[in-house]
């Protein structure tokens, strides 16, 4: 079978960084393509210049054996080429229709823009990927998920021939994916070239048809993933075998360090009660949406809980917590909290690493003191991380979403908190970087510290962690040892409540 796109010997340098150095893929018809490889191993980048963001050193790209080439992304599109980006791009100031439909709104009679046809066509777009959403609402009023799901039914509205999907399910819960998955088998069965880039290998081997791995701007090879397990396409990705994804778990436990009693989430729901020692890495299990999250951000005031009483190393935190001061509350108890999205939460990405870790170590200071210099802290900082960059002046934005976490998290271990509460820790982050926030977030709580972290991924959630308390219904349901949690066990015991 021919190839539907060919990207021939593709090359790219960003200054002095090499990103892509003499890649090939080929794209055929009715497949899908898994990419692969760590953060910053050059997929998005490939993907970008395929989807005419970038315009490559080197090389060249066919479609149906002609050399194409793309100004802009809007060339790329109408060539057809439909990209879903890992950073989203919807314009939160506008109406999911007006995103979806940005750039080719319908006009009517008297040229103004039919708003009515656009709504409607925008509600069927949604409704088929199963979306009870208003075409009126403002994206800055969606969820995260929401939005990348929004972001997907813009690029599968369009009528292409090639999509690519980058990292689309990672703000998705399992019954979302299973929801895409559909719509992906939908366009690969109507004869489309679709790109898949995930780190999560579950759904590479579910949906995909072959993978081609990159390792430092590199081909690393292509493969049929029948001829492939996740053991050895791991070794493709990182240069090794991985033989332990997670850390040692913890031995010993010390002090309660975060206690929460007779928590109420709501007017009618349950009270429960839990505790984070030092030492202990605990997790908040369970599906998606069921009072997880509700919880921690009760403790920075985004959300008002209806009752309880939480201590921190043995100070009570008066609730409820007014959200302008919530997170200089926490901090000034030694608590550090990790969104997350890194991206419109977290970070400042138009702005160096050094500010970015060393933003913690400021605020401690009184507002009338002489700004210090903090190089060593920061030095030592991205060492431990393994943060790799060109320097600590680097902007974040251009840092790979693996570097970008750990920046996250170097801002609180610089500051030297005890307590971390992590929102997923590893989302958006190949394996061999999650290994190593893995490693740190061990190392961390060996030295005393005490965690507490929501995750969507089961698996990880077991692995990590040394207690799991089972969230459902906005209460806790169930409290067991993560050594011998597994996936249908902690489900059993959300749904059994």
């Amino acid at each position: 079978m021919a190839g539907l796109i060919e990207l021939s010997d593709i090359s790219k340098s960003f200054g002095g960084s090499v990103a892509l150095d003499r890649v090939s893929l080929e794209l055929f018809p009715g497949s899908v393509h898994a990419l692969m490889g760590e953060n910053g191993a050059g997929k998005s980048t490939l993907m970008k210049i395929l989807a005419g963001v970038h315009r490559p050193d080197g090389g060249a790209i066919f479609k149906n054996g002609r050399e194409i080439a793309f100004a802009n992304p809007r060339e790329a599109l109408e060539a057809g080429i439909s990209t879903v980006f890992q950073e989203l791009s919807l314009l939160p100031n506008l109406t999911i229709a007006e995103n979806l439909f940005l750039g080719r709104e319908p006009l009517g009679r008297f040229g103004s823009v039919d708003y009515r046809r656009m709504n409607a066509d925008t509600k069927s777009a949604l409704t088929d990927l199963g979306l009870d959403l208003a075409p009126d609402t403002l994206v800055s009023e969606l969820s995260i998920a929401e939005r990348q799901f929004v972001e997907i039914a813009h690029g599968i509205k369009a009528d292409a021939s090639v999509f690519i999907l980058d990292e689309p399910t990672a703000a998705l819960n399992a019954a979302d994916v299973e929801i895409l998955n559909r719509h992906i088998r939908r366009l690969r069965d109507a004869g489309k070239a679709i790109v898949y880039i995930s780190h999560r290998m579950d759904e590479i081997f579910e949906i995909c048809d072959a993978v081609t791995v990159l390792k430092d701007g590199r081909l690393v090879g292509t493969r049929p993933l029948s001829e492939v397990n996740p053991a050895s396409l791991i070794a493709m990705m990182v240069g090794r075998e991985l033989q332990d994804l997670f850390p040692e778990r913890a031995r010993t436990r010390g002090e309660v360090l975060l206690a929460v009693k007779d928590f109420r989430i709501g007017t009618a729901t349950k009270p429960f009660s839990l505790s984070v020692h030092a030492g202990e890495i605990i997790g908040l299990a369970g599906l998606e949406g069921q009072g997880q999250q509700r919880l921690v951000r009760s403790l920075i005031g985004q959300f008002q809980p209806f009752g309880g009483n939480v201590a921190i190393k043995g100070k009570q935190l008066p609730l409820p917590v007014t959200p302008s001061s919530g997170v200089r509350r926490l901090r000034s108890l030694g608590v550090g909290y990790v969104p997350e999205d890194r991206k419109e939460e977290g970070l400042f990405l138009a702005l160096p690493i050094a500010y970015n870790i060393a933003i913690e170590l400021h605020a401690e200071c009184n507002e009338l003191s002489i700004a210090r210099g903090y190089r060593e802290v920061i030095a030592d900082a991205m060492a431990r991380l393994n943060i790799r960059a060109s320097g600590a002046s680097m902007i974040v934005n251009a840092l790979s979403g693996g570097n970008q976490q750990k920046v996250l998290l170097g801002r609180y271990l610089a500051a030297d908190v005890d307590i971390l509460i992590v929102e997923e820790p590893t989302r958006g982050v190949d394996v061999g970087a999650k290994s190593e926030i893995y490693k740190l977030l061990r190392d961390f709580a060996d030295r005393g510290g005490a965690v507490l972290v929501l995750s969507r991924d089961t698996v990880e959630m077991i692995g990590l962690c040394d207690r799991l308390y089972v969230v459902h219904d906005n209460t806790v349901v169930a409290e067991m040892p993560a050594a011998t949690a597994t996936e249908h066990g902690i489900l059993d015991a959300a749904l059994s409540a």
